[in-house]
């Protein structure tokens, strides 16, 4: 009986030194950091690799280092100009510093989440519907640039920025349409009146070319006459001589 009963107390003394050494020994992996604490306060930050703890005095908070990919909600956006528009975005982060993603913030994912949605709210609405849709890369930057500054205090660095989609209800994409068709209309206009000007500047430049010489509007006229003779069109020419014209043109003295 006094067997069984040593045998006993030694396998619950080995039960408990096998589970307070796997509560001693962690394993962190290559991207993992872990946060250990001594009776509640801080003392480093630790891995990657085999960590030692002393059971029940230090505890360990894993940290992930690997970039995370968050998917901003669409955001109802009214733009500077007053268009009602709703826009959705992505973030790249990662965690730079554990210590204070752990103690500064107590949940960085929600904190950079509810962070994005109001920077994307507050910096879209400062910029007209034309620059949402033209200058992407332009506010992706912008977004960024505030988000990583404020960030910053929760060990987080905001890598990059994306706006993927600016939605807007049919309305505006009709009259969207006709603002472009109207634009369209006036640079065909405007090139149509620069084409005339330019067509006008040659015209007089190639009369005044012509009128320093007679023999060179003669020449002219013969040109004229054969590009037209060589038409196959019933047309009747009536050759008119150029000097006949000039004793017209004569007023007598």
């Amino acid at each position: 009986m006094d067997m069984f009963t040593d045998l006993a107390f030694y396998l619950v003394a080995i039960f408990i030194l096998v589970a307070v050494l796997a509560s001693a020994v962690k394993i962190l992996r290559e991207y993992e950091r872990g946060v250990v604490f001594t009776l509640g306060r801080f003392t480093g930050v630790k891995g990657p690799g085999l960590i030692l703890l002393v059971p029940y005095v230090q505890q360990m908070i894993r940290v992930d280092l690997r970039t995370r990919v968050l998917d901003v909600p669409s955001q109802d956006v009214i733009s500077h100009d007053n268009v009602s528009v709703r826009v959705s975005a992505v973030i790249y982060f990662r965690v730079i510093d554990p210590e204070k993603s752990t103690i500064q913030v107590e949940d960085f994912m929600m904190a950079t989440s509810q962070l994005a949605q109001t920077t994307l709210r507050s910096v879209l609405g400062k910029h007209d519907l034309d620059e949402m849709l033209a200058e992407r890369d332009r506010l992706n930057s912008d977004i960024q640039e505030i988000l990583d500054t404020q960030t910053d205090a929760w060990g987080i660095k905001v890598a990059t920025v994306e706006i993927k989609h600016v939605d807007i209800n049919e309305s505006m994409i009709r009259a969207i349409a006709r603002q472009a068709e109207a634009e369209r209309e006036r640079r065909a206009k405007v090139i149509n009146a620069e084409g005339e000007q330019q067509a006008a500047a040659k015209l007089l430049e190639a009369a005044e070319i012509l009128a320093k010489q007679p023999e060179a509007m003669q020449l002219r006229y013969l040109s004229t006459l054969n590009v037209i003779a060589s038409e196959k069109a019933s047309t009747i020419l009536f050759p008119f001589p150029m000097e006949l014209g000039n004793l017209m043109a004569t007023k007598p003295k």
